[in-house]
């Protein structure tokens, strides 16, 4: 008989790529899909090769009407960039009420302890790592970019997954995919990205095929409850700037300094970084194509409809003026920002109006020379990581809560259970209870000041396990007042 497997976010763009693998592997496949117009067309392709469940991630009941049955559950769907960006109280409650909803559902079968439950998180949760913390790995701090509520969102939703007490659950983060419409994306958001910037991509394939290899027979136990990283490896270490250059030579474009200012570009305050570990995930999964990147691109370039080829007869500097057309939007535009007097944005994703208008030439910003793997400087996780898990004790969660700047109050614990909650306090006296992998093997922490980007100087200088990414990413001045968060309070993450 085959497995049966349900999937949310049939319909955007990693879940489609994980559909068509998983029929193809001929699994039994549900989906929960939102009754649109757009929906109705997209799915009628499947005819009778999958079953569709009409409903809404928050509606817990069609949620558990989906859930039935299943034997694995792949939670993919959720609301993401750029539209999360335009909503953000929306993307809140839609990706943490969703992960409630799947939790409880899950929980709610008479053989919950044997579905097995993947749950779909972000390269963004660990937010700014530029040079010199380009390279990173999970277990790193969560650390979401300021005014990135999606970012957030996804903190809260995998929070819910790992504390779920679900025997068997995982967390895969996943960083920028690369499909074709990738090419067409014209957002003021592209200016947030810093041109000396990384990002180990994953392409949408690599990714399709990682879902449908996650249900294969041959996963072993140990894969279960732990986070990975999710990219296609080292061909896909791209500088942003090189990004930035396979993209526009893909739409015939010309190279980034013809078209761009280089002052349009955020210096600061987004998310990527390369993986350390990525390669433990395509140990498990083998879900990589290797295919070299020039080629990736110059495939997508060719889904393209061939009026894209007519930007080559387009003189650069008309090119120009469309682009700063998209910069000077008033809302997300980082030219809009400096000529409106955004003060929070531009201190946010450049340091200071000074530091903006001191960005150099385009040589500045192609001359990145970024560490290999071999001399990556590697974040402290506050404990012996030389030791297996299952040699773990109090004592090593004692000296990770003191380099989070907190205690561990619980005064045992089995040695190795890496799943039981134990109880903490933050520096800021806060109590709560974590299992050890979540804030160990996850980076999460308080849940009432993590991630709370609002008071990052404040938990900085009391917690030296974040203070470690702050400091470099976010030095204060003399005299400086701490980086708030706009109009977000805590109080707005507790109504979501």
């Amino acid at each position: 008989m085959a497995k049966r497997v349900f999937l949310t976010g049939a319909t955007g763009v990693m879940g489609s790529a994980g559909l068509d693998e998983l029929i193809a592997r001929g699994y039994d496949v549900t989906v929960l899909v939102r009754d649109t117009r757009h929906n109705r067309n997209k799915m009628a392709k499947y005819g009778d090769m999958v079953r569709v469940v009409w409903g809404d991630l928050l509606n817990y009941d069609d949620v558990l009407r989906a859930v039935e049955g299943a034997e694995y559950v792949l939670h993919v769907g959720g609301m993401v960039s750029p539209r999360a960006d335009y909503k953000p109280k929306s993307v809140l409650e839609v990706n943490i009420t969703a992960a409630e909803h799947v939790v409880r559902a899950v929980k709610a079968q008479p053989d919950s302890d044997h579905i097995k439950v993947v749950y779909i998180g972000s390269v963004a949760q660990t937010g700014d790592r530029r040079e010199p913390l380009h390279w990173g790995r999970t277990g790193d701090p969560i650390f979401p970019s300021l005014f990135d509520y999606y970012a957030i969102s996804k903190c809260r939703a995998e929070r819910v997954f790992a504390e779920s007490g679900l025997k068997y659950w995982v967390s895969l983060r996943q960083s920028g995919i690369l499909y074709p419409a990738i090419l067409k994306n014209m957002d003021p958001i592209m200016f947030h990205v810093p041109i000396r910037g990384v990002l180990e991509w994953a392409t949408v394939e690599d990714s399709g095929r990682l879902l449908a290899n996650v249900c294969g027979d041959d996963v072993p136990e140990e894969f279960w409850c732990k986070f990975y990283n999710i990219g296609s490896g080292a061909e896909y270490r791209l500088t942003n700037y090189d990004f930035e250059r396979y993209l526009l030579r893909s739409i015939h474009c010309p190279a980034p300094e013809k078209i761009f200012d280089a002052k349009w570009f955020a210096t600061h305050n987004f998310h990527g970084q390369f993986y350390l570990d990525s390669d433990k995930l395509e140990e498990y999964l083998h879900f990589r194509a290797n295919t070299p990147v020039a080629e990736y691109f110059a495939a997508m370039a060719r889904t393209l409809p061939w009026f894209y080829s007519l930007a080559k007869i387009v003189p650069a500097f008309l090119l120009k003026l469309f682009m700063r057309h998209i910069a000077k939007d008033k809302t997300f535009g980082t030219l809009g920002w400096a000529t409106s007097g955004n003060d929070e944005r531009i201190r946010a994703y450049f340091g200071s109006y000074e530091e903006r208008e001191a960005i150099g030439s385009w040589d500045d910003m192609r001359d990145i020379d970024l560490a290999d793997e071999v001399s990556a400087e590697r974040l402290d996780h506050g404990y012996d990581e030389a030791k297996p898990l299952a040699e773990l004790d109090i004592e090593d969660m004692r000296r990770a809560a003191e380099f989070r700047g907190g205690r561990c109050l619980s005064t045992t614990m089995t040695r190795g259970d890496m799943a039981t909650k134990l109880e903490w306090e933050c520096a800021f006296g806060h109590r709560f209870e974590a299992s050890p992998t979540l804030v160990l093997l996850g980076g999460h922490w308080c849940d009432e000041c993590m991630p709370a980007p609002w008071r990052y100087d404040e938990e900085a200088k009391r917690n030296p396990f974040l203070a470690q990414v702050w400091h470099k990413m976010h030095p204060l001045r003399d005299g400086e007042k701490p980086i708030t968060y706009g109009t977000a309070t805590p109080e707005d993450y507790k109504k979501a």
